[in-house]
């Protein structure tokens, strides 16, 4: 692939494909030389001797050799001018009618496929069904024909003939003549199926049996009478290697134990107090009842459905030393897996390009080998901003990555390096280390001013529009109707650092957009990166991170290859999740940015169950998971065998299983992933579930990744373009069945909820270094709207199909209490209704002079006081095992009022009128304001009208309390005691509500006019209402002024 080959731009529905390069006029691709074939207008291309194909020797009629091997085995074998029936040519396998024919070769022997298959999975290969290769072949990842060694020619995979021609009709250089991809079915992708350096050794142990290994093993450990001085050395080693990558870490038996049974009690309690409360209604108040009554049970499922998935917490180690001893053996090529990376990006001015350029800096220098990486930035909003910035970031990674390298730094951002307050010097004893730092920050400074000044000159954007350097037009001028852009940056060829090693990939991404079309927003934008990187690099494993996340444990990749590449547990994880962890954060996290609460211990609970939530960002996903296949099978149950005579013993009665109600489920059926690809292969439903492309298809056929060394740069360069076009997706599977989901603007959950239903589980990995880290919003307005971001894409989920109430029962896949935590996930923003009644009732039982409880026996008050012990018992002993502070503890639960009565309010609101209504609302922020200070945009704000609730809710309570401390005092002490528990009620809501309050008063005590206005109104009314109800009078007693007159 090469870096320099300049701006591929394209669209398949207009029939362009376009090499702009960066300082020359625009070049259209030229034609392809030699003969073309009559029937698909590919190359004919070169026989295994060099020379030009040739189909037909009575006519020679230009025919290409997959088209020549289709018409063989499925159509009439006749050629189509003179009607001769076709010979069979060297290299071509055996079909009906070739008995009478000499025996030319055999196509077995030629390619050895049946000896390899042997050797890798020790089952002969059926050779009418050459599909087979690209199941169960190893494919070589990363490596050209220039391997000499291994170059060898291999026979095409055909297909039906229903495929249609997509793109073949774009001109593309061939320099190299090797045989390309063409867009319909009828051109192959070839197997590779020589095995790669290194598992040789390993093949050969798999040939003996278990008993000659076992004795072999023996001997080695001198059970047998060995000679002790014949041990291998490295014997050690290997038994390493062989011991899990990984392993479960219980929570400790006392931290647990007392959590379990506190949670019961708990649920005990909750029962006799809801018991307590239905039969005690409050006769003079029963309007103000009912509501409470209703809150407080809709709480107490609420309550159930986030409690219980955290009954199995667990921690997880991994073993870095043995992942290395198994997969990086010394003098042996790397065996670790390959790893697509993916960046995305939409508005370089609400996405700093310096931010994302941060990411894919830190995303270069990972440590992992630079073969098996490849980092795809997808730019959503054709900005010709991100693509400077990331030109610019390329040419800086070439003196960055080795600096990272040379002296083990961390974290690998450069703004995140060297805007630490920490000793830079620790544990660094390279001499040179401080002159080449000071060398690197100057580097990193000038490249910041470069970046700055494109930024500043993308600030006027021109009448014309953007001009590239070579005078073409930005393709992307028009962010709604563009085609389809993709540059390697870096590459195999110019993709060196200052030291000649070879640097990640880094490709640039920007899929076509056409009016009319359906784009999906952020999961559109990842389906299109999927297959770009399905087409380019194949990497059977992606890591998707947003552009603000960079990583900051550069082992962070090798941390979930210990659950991927586990040979005991790797094959059934569909995706290893990291938490969320943010720079630039308060010290006192005023606003729960941080999320500590639910990534350290819901995640944990979660992960004891069938795995954690996929949360957008810092996820490694397994290709295979995304593409709708079903997990492998696990080991059977041995069956029982009795005599049938006892009703409750014997042989369970079988499951029918129907292959078409399979068929209709539009996922993989039930089975393994072999069974899946089995049945997609009969059915011949590649197109209708993937697309329209050969390469694409075949590629989602291959479980270890990789691409064909015989496939060019240019055809893959222009099925790349093919598959991120605007109509790809029509008619497919995806976003219904395949990689992301749509449906919902929080498309994560969609997605991970799928997998799990399919049977997938997935990891949670907590590192001791944070893997990512990220920023996050820290005002107010900026952090509620995140939030109602988040509270409408579930409440969509709610009503859609998949919603987790109804969905997924089929299977039973899904366990029951992995079910709750989803289903808590979709129905948490309807809990803003009951909360912001019940945080009103205080205000209006002191209002009006009642409460929501009558007068309650000492008996009674125990429930009461048992009630609240739970309560603060329970989240004590969280706190113990998971190890969250009290004040992380104690934001969050602030949030979740604040969060509650104001952003996921308005989410329910906003959801309810998309799905019955149809009328889309959003309620964004419409002015901002800036400042440089540190944490400066602390006490920014931003009007949004999300601010109204919480305000009148905080102005109402504050009324109430000094209306009920008021009438207190005017009706003397023994008015005190009920005041007591109407008052507490008030201040918990007031003590809720106080980060709010600061923020709504800013630093400088400066609010909006409007909000003022909009609270005292709404305050006003309840007032105003409460007046009606009750008016705030003295009452006096006096005579009878109509009895005795007014002189009486």
């Amino acid at each position: 692939m090469e870096a320099s080959a300049g701006l591929v731009a394209g669209s398949h529905n207009r029939n362009e494909l376009v090499l702009i390069r960066g300082h020359e006029e625009p070049k259209p691709l030229k034609a392809l030389n030699g003969q073309v074939c009559e029937i698909c207008g590919d190359e004919i291309g070169l026989t295994v001797d060099g020379d030009l194909f040739v189909a037909c020797n009575e006519c020679g009629f230009p025919v290409c050799r997959p088209c020549y091997e289709y018409e063989r085995r499925e159509g009439t074998q006749l050629c189509p001018q003179c009607k001769t029936r076709y010979k069979r040519l060297k290299g071509s396998p055996r079909v009906e009618g070739d008995e009478d024919e000499e025996d030319v070769d055999d196509i077995e022997h030629e390619f050895k496929m049946e000896e390899e298959q042997s050797k890798k999975q020790q089952q002969p290969l059926l050779n009418k069904h050459i599909t087979e290769a690209m199941l169960y072949g190893k494919m070589s990842y990363g490596r050209g024909p220039e391997d000499e060694e291994n170059n060898t020619q291999f026979p095409p995979i055909i297909t039906s003939s229903l495929s249609r021609p997509v793109s073949g009709e774009f001109p593309i250089t061939n320099a190299s003549n090797q045989g390309d991809f063409s867009s319909t079915l009828h051109k192959r992708i070839h197997p590779y199926p020589v095995s790669e350096p290194g598992s040789a050794r390993w093949d050969e142990k798999k040939e003996g049996g278990w008993k000659e290994r076992m004795e072999e093993w023996k001997s080695k450990q001198n059970l047998l009478g060995g000679d002790p001085d014949e041990v291998d050395p490295d014997i050690a080693l290997m038994d390493e290697a062989r011991q899990p990558l990984s392993r479960k870490v219980a929570i400790a038996s006392s931290k647990i134990n007392p959590y379990r049974m506190v949670i019961v009690l708990r649920l005990v309690v909750l029962a006799f107090f809801l018991r307590y409360r239905i039969l005690h209604p409050v006769e003079d108040a029963i309007g103000l009842w009912l509501t409470s009554i209703i809150c407080e049970i809709w709480f107490a499922v609420s309550w159930i459905l986030d409690q219980f998935p955290k009954w199995f917490p667990i921690d997880r180690e991994t073993y870095l030393d043995r992942l290395s001893l198994r997969y990086e053996r010394e003098g042996e090529p790397s065996m670790l897996s390959p790893v697509d990376i993916f960046v995305s990006t939409v508005d370089p001015l609400k996405e700093p390009p310096l931010v994302t350029a941060n990411t894919v800096l830190s995303i270069l220098a990972v440590d992992y080998p630079v073969d098996k990486v490849s980092c795809y930035v997808s730019d959503d909003g054709a900005s010709m901003l991100t693509f400077e910035s990331l030109s610019e970031t390329a040419e800086f990674a070439r003196k960055w990555v080795p600096f990272c390298k040379k002296f083990n730094i961390e974290p690998r951002a450069p703004e995140m390096y060297f805007s630490q307050k920490v000793d830079y010097l620790k544990d660094k004893v390279q001499p040179t280390f401080v002159k080449e730092r000071r060398v690197m920050k100057r580097e990193y400074e000038e490249f910041k001013v470069r970046i700055n000044a494109l930024v500043a000159k993308a600030m006027k954007v021109p009448t014309e529009g953007w001009i590239m350097q070579d005078g073409t037009p930005w393709p992307g001028n028009n962010t709604r109707d563009h085609p389809g852009m993709i540059q390697v940056f870096l590459g195999h060829s110019g993709g060196h650092d200052t030291e000649g090693n070879e640097l990640p990939r880094l490709v640039y991404v920007s899929r076509e957009k056409r009016p009319g079309f359906q784009h999906h927003k952020k999961a559109g934008a990842m389906n299109a990166l999927i297959r770009v990187s399905a087409v380019l690099t194949n990497a059977p494993f992606m890591l998707n991170l947003d552009c603000d996340h960079y990583i900051n444990n550069s082992k962070a990749v090798r941390e979930s290859m210990c659950f991927l590449m586990d040979p005991q547990i790797g094959k059934r994880v569909c995706f290893v999740q990291f938490p969320q962890r943010f720079d630039g954060i308060d010290r006192h996290d005023r606003y729960a940015n941080r999320n500590t609460v639910f990534f350290d211990i819901n995640m944990k609970g979660l992960d004891g169950i069938q795995g954690p939530v996929y949360v957008g960002t810092g996820c490694v996903f397994r290709r295979q998971a995304l593409y709708g296949y079903n997990p492998p099978k696990g080991p059977k149950r041995p069956k029982m065998v009795t005599c049938d005579c006892c009703p409750c013993f014997g042989r369970r009665k079988k499951l029918k299983y129907s292959k078409s109600s399979g068929a209709n489920e539009s996922t993989a059926v039930d089975g393994g992933l072999d069974d899946d690809k089995e049945l997609l292969m009969s059915q011949m439903n590649f197109e209708k579930r993937f697309g329209q492309s050969a390469a694409f298809v075949t590629s989602t056929l291959m479980e270890e990744g990789g691409v064909p060394p015989s496939s060019s740069p240019e055809a893959l360069l222009k099925e790349a373009i093919h598959v991120i076009s605007c109509g790809y997706e029509d008619k497919t599977d995806w976003g219904l069945e395949i990689g992301w989901i749509y449906g919902s603007i929080t498309e994560d959950i969609l997605t991970g909820f799928k997998m799990h239903c399919r049977g997938w589980r997935s990891i949670y990995c907590m590192p001791k270094l944070a893997a990512f880290k990220g920023s996050a919003p820290i005002n107010l307005s900026d952090r509620l709207n995140q939030v109602l971001r988040w509270a409408l894409g579930s409440v969509e989920i709610f009503f859609s199909r998949h919603s987790p109430v109804l969905y997924g029962y089929k299977n039973g896949h899904l366990k029951w209490l992995e079910r709750f935590a989803y289903v808590n996930t979709t129905i948490y923003p309807f809990t803003s209704l009951a909360l912001l009644a019940y945080c009103t009732l205080p205000a209006v039982c002191l209002l009006t002079d009642k409460f929501i409880m009558p007068t309650i026996s000492t008996f009674a008050s125990l429930f009461f006081i048992a009630l609240f012990i739970s309560i603060f018992a329970t989240g004590i002993l969280e706190l113990r095992w998971s190890g969250v502070s009290i004040e992380e503890w104690w934001r969050n639960e602030q949030f979740w009022v604040i969060g509650g009565i104001s952003a996921h309010l308005f989410a329910v609101i906003q959801g309810l009128l998309k799905v019955l209504g149809g009328i889309d609302t959003n309620f964004t922020v419409t002015s901002k304001a800036t400042d440089d200070e540190e944490f400066g945009e602390l006490y920014e704000f931003k009007w949004t009208t999300l601010l109204i609730p919480p305000t009148t809710v905080l102005i109402i309570n504050i009324i109430g309390v000094v209306a009920g401390i008021s009438d207190a005092i005017n009706n003397g002490y023994q008015s005190w005691g009920p005041l007591f528990g109407k008052l507490f009620f008030s201040f918990w809501v007031i003590l809720h509500l106080y980060p709010f309050l600061k923020g709504l008063m800013g630093r400088q005590n400066r609010t909006p006019t409007i909000v003022v206005i909009w609270s005292v109104l709404l305050a006003s009314i309840f007032s105003l209402l409460w007046v009606r109800i009750d008016p705030f009078v003295i009452k006096t007693m006096g005579p009878d002024t109509r009895q005795c007159g007014i002189n009486c």
